[in-house]
């Protein structure tokens, strides 16, 4: 196993090279100098997650949600507080599925809000419906190893 992983930059999708030893004290991209992790969910649309997904070596999990959704905003406070908790050890991804219709539809998303967690590059787990943050936290813990 490498000692070092690539991390894509939330802002500028640059591909950084950082040692796993050295993943727990963030480090900034070498392209734009901005925070590899910023400690709140990414909002992707489907360029930027399939770069993600298929660039980084950190899991992702993705939460597919719409603005017009109840659920979707009982959870939104919860995943951005997950984000702050679970990072760098995963990326935390928002994807809006009214804007991204194809990409919801090729994953096979048919109710919101809808978590899927990605580990290089294939997915692990999926869960829809909103739940409290230990909830969250319990249940990525128990797929990530």
């Amino acid at each position: 196993m490498s000692d070092s992983l690539h991390v894509v930059c939330p802002q500028c999708d640059g591909i950084n090279r950082i040692p796993q030893a050295k993943l727990g004290s963030g480090g900034k991209c070498g392209v734009c100098h901005t925070p590899l992790f910023p400690g709140k969910p990414l909002e992707l649309n489907r360029a930027r997650f399939q770069r993600h997904l298929a660039k980084s070596d950190l899991p992702l999990l993705v939460d597919f949600w719409a603005s017009w959704c109840g659920p979707c905003k009982m959870m939104a406070p919860v995943f951005t507080e997950a984000a702050g908790q679970l990072e760098p050890k995963l990326r935390l991804v928002k994807i809006n599925s009214e804007q991204e219709q194809m990409l919801s539809g090729e994953l096979g998303i048919r109710s919101i809000p809808t978590l899927i967690l990605f580990n290089k590059g294939a997915e692990t787990a999926r869960l829809s419906g909103a739940m409290d943050l230990q909830s969250l936290l319990d249940w990525v813990r128990q797929h990530i190893t």
